[in-house]
């Protein structure tokens, strides 16, 4: 489960703030893609944020409920390996999972890359009660 006020509780220079608002304000066709079916909790429930601030670097979108992180690649990532090492192993200190996805991947196959975040994320989200598995009686 992911650290209780992993968002709300950091101190966040005004600088990444206004950097995270500007990606929001522009971002990559891939990106555009992924948060069309990820906004509104369409995605089984799950509520996602993108652009979020997490331990001072901006991930691509965020699951608060299922401690989720998901970056969306273009080539540029394959020349940052370490750097995008490093940002993983601090998201996994804070006990949050990393889904890397590549902008083909989300491109050219959607419902694929929605299947992995599925699967990265668990069970869905329920919004009412969790309804007895004998029924009611």
């Amino acid at each position: 489960m992911p650290v209780r006020a992993i968002v709300r509780g950091q101190k966040v220079a005004s600088e990444k703030v206004q950097r995270s608002r500007e990606l929001r304000k522009s971002p990559t066709h891939a990106e555009g893609i992924l948060w069309q079916a990820l906004r509104g909790n369409q995605l089984d429930g799950r509520h996602f944020r993108r652009q979020q601030i997490i331990s001072g670097y901006v991930v691509d979108f965020y699951c608060h409920q299922t401690g989720l992180v998901i970056e969306v690649d273009g080539g540029i990532h394959a020349r940052q390996v370490a750097y995008d090492s490093m940002r993983d192993q601090a998201f996994e200190a804070l006990g949050l999972r990393v889904l890397h996805v590549r902008n083909q991947d989300v491109i050219h196959s959607l419902p694929s890359v929605l299947m992995k975040i599925r699967a990265a994320s668990g069970p869905p989200v329920l919004d009412g009660p969790v309804p007895s598995p004998e029924g009611e009686g």
